[in-house]
């Protein structure tokens, strides 16, 4: 899978932005504030519905206007897809599959991508909400149902955690709480976690092996990188045992964790067993939003203890294992036209020489990779592809190729031109995406 054209409208500095792509690595150059981390913001949005910069959709439409529009076209083994999103600040957002509008959940999944930027580092030494949010965009990519899942998921942890509060403050003013809707929502709650615990398990089964491989490339050899998934519902079991709370390897725990049925007993045990500390505390304390992927260097836990440079070469390490997992389809099989889009933001000028060289060669081997750098010469040598200028927001192709064995491809890309949309314009449908960037004035802001 690939992308052809990218258009943007009055998304984040933009107001208007055509850029034909290719596939092979293709590098946006631009100092910081030009606008080149906007450009790839807008793939990310596509490929999850969410940004990987912001919380909230309203940072994303450019001031002073009502909506953004992020379109693509995307190229697999069949024909042409467009897919089109409308982003508004403070309702509902409009999708379209080629022209035909759809539920925004539904274009989940046709466009597939993976981004590593420097704050990625928060996979590795920050907390476990950041690696929640890996592993859950992976899982609504590999299982676009499951945006919906979580999208309930949250609204019933929300629901949840009102009435402990409200149960709390009864008990304080001398009432009682209501045990009854405590339990509805109790039900609930781990019907959904325990279909989003059962899916993350299964992504971080992928996930194990190629880790460690990736590691070992970009790292040198040094390792091994381990991970493992570690569920709140089974803490509970492990302190009644005396069990430590190190990271839990073994193949048969983590099987486990991807039963369904299984995950929902476990989750109903244990908010039965911690319900009088959840209303004390106003606070849902079992369930996915609790869970953890656990890391380990060797045999000690990588946060903590993992070295800048370790830190670097794990985090890149998980990304680059998610990409390659993002190429099966739900059951782990290879899918034809499915390898996602490889984003690296400004990576490489974060790595040793030594660390730049073997991460170009693996992105030498991506059937698409978009790298921004703030210069060329943060860039190694032996990184080939196009090379595009970002310049408040203004696009264009530099005329010698970043490589001589890439002069070809260049050639063969063609000029990317200046495009200025006038107001009665219609916003672009399935009409070819091939010419540049205009930033509203005042250039990008990344």
């Amino acid at each position: 899978m690939y992308l052809s054209d990218l258009a943007l409208t009055d998304f984040r500095s933009y107001e208007r932005a055509i850029v034909a792509l290719k596939p092979g690595v293709t590098v946006l150059v631009g100092e910081n504030g030009q606008g080149k981390t906007n450009l790839i913001e807008a793939v990310g949005y596509l490929s999850t519905l969410s940004s990987h910069r912001v919380s909230g959709d309203a940072a994303l439409v450019r001031q002073g206007a009502t909506a953004a529009v992020v379109q693509a076209r995307v190229v697999r083994s069949s024909a042409p897809t467009t897919v089109e999103v409308e982003i508004y600040s403070g309702r509902a957002n409009r999708a379209r599959i080629n022209r035909g509008l759809v539920r925004p959940p539904e274009i989940v999944g046709t466009v597939r991508s993976v981004l590593f930027a420097p704050e990625d580092l928060e996979l590795v030494s920050g907390d476990p909400a950041a690696r929640r949010s890996f592993l859950d965009r992976i899982m609504v990519q590999l299982r676009p149902r499951m945006v919906a899942v979580k999208s309930e998921y949250d609204r019933a942890a929300r629901q949840r955690a009102a009435l402990l509060k409200s149960a709390g403050a009864a008990r304080r003013g001398g009432g009682s709480a209501d045990a009854a809707a405590l339990d509805v929502w109790d039900v609930q709650l781990a019907k959904l976690g325990a279909r989003i615990t059962a899916a993350r398990a299964e992504i971080v089964a992928r996930l194990r092996p190629r880790v460690d491989e990736f590691y070992a490339k970009v790292s040198g050899g040094r390792g091994p990188a381990e991970i493992a998934y570690r569920a709140s519902a089974g803490r509970l079991t492990e302190r009644a045992n005396g069990a430590g709370g190190g990271p839990d390897f073994d193949e048969g725990t983590q099987e486990e964790l991807r039963d369904v049925e299984l995950n929902e007993i476990r989750l109903i045990s244990a908010m039965a067993e911690r319900r009088e500390e959840e209303i004390r505390r106003g606070v849902n304390l079992v369930g996915p939003h609790r869970d953890e992927l656990e890391l380990a260097l060797g045999t000690l836990p990588a946060r903590g203890y993992a070295s800048h440079g370790e830190s670097w070469s794990y985090a890149l390490a998980l990304k680059l294992a998610s990409w390659r997992v993002l190429c099966g389809d739900e059951s782990g099989e290879w899918a034809e036209g499915g390898e996602p889009v490889l984003i690296l933001d400004d990576v490489f000028a974060e790595l040793d020489a030594r660390r730049r060289d073997r991460l170009a060669r693996i992105v030498e081997e991506a059937e698409q990779a978009i790298v921004t750098a703030a210069v060329g010469s943060e860039l190694p040598a032996e990184l080939g592809g196009r090379r595009l200028t970002v310049t408040l927001g203004n696009v264009s192709e530099e005329p010698e190729s970043v490589s001589e064995k890439m002069t070809s491809v260049v050639k063969e890309s063609g000029n990317v031109a200046e495009e200025t949309r006038s107001d009665g314009e219609e916003d672009g449908g399935n009409a070819p995406v091939a010419g540049n960037g205009r930033a509203a004035e005042g250039g990008g802001d990344g």
